[in-house]
């Protein structure tokens, strides 16, 4: 997961966010990139924020030379409990089983990170 420090300009955490996918792109050589499609209906400060590091992170990805896939939260939820207002826990419970974890992963970003990526797997039959 990669983190900023919240009170630190917007322009020097994105650029943290970019140099921080940079190296983890360039150690692990991913094939794609799966992420989450945003959906805020409430506070729109903080989805310009999601909005504008999810940007930073697709643009990474495809200077890469990856493909993005999206997909909605209701097709992460549907793909790992087959229910598509599966709450956050029982997400996080789904990633724990198909991992084989012994533990939900935390922070709640890397379980959601790993729910997008299952789902890429599922409907590619990766």
């Amino acid at each position: 997961v990669v983190t900023t420090p919240a009170h630190t300009p917007i322009d020097e955490r994105l650029e943290d966010i970019f140099d921080s996918l940079t190296e983890i792109i360039a150690e692990t050589n991913p094939d794609v990139m799966s992420i989450e499609k945003l959906f805020f209906a409430r506070n729109v400060t903080t989805a310009i924020s999601v909005a504008e590091a999810r940007g930073v992170a697709m643009l990474t990805g495809r200077k890469a030379g990856m493909p993005i896939a999206e997909y909605t939260p209701l097709q992460i939820k549907q793909t790992l409990t087959g229910y598509g207002k599966a709450d956050k826990k029982q997400v996080q419970e789904m990633v724990r089983l198909n991992l084989g974890l012994k533990d939900v992963p935390k922070p709640d970003d890397c379980a959601d990170a790993l729910a997008a990526a299952i789902t890429h797997a599922a409907m590619n039959r990766v």
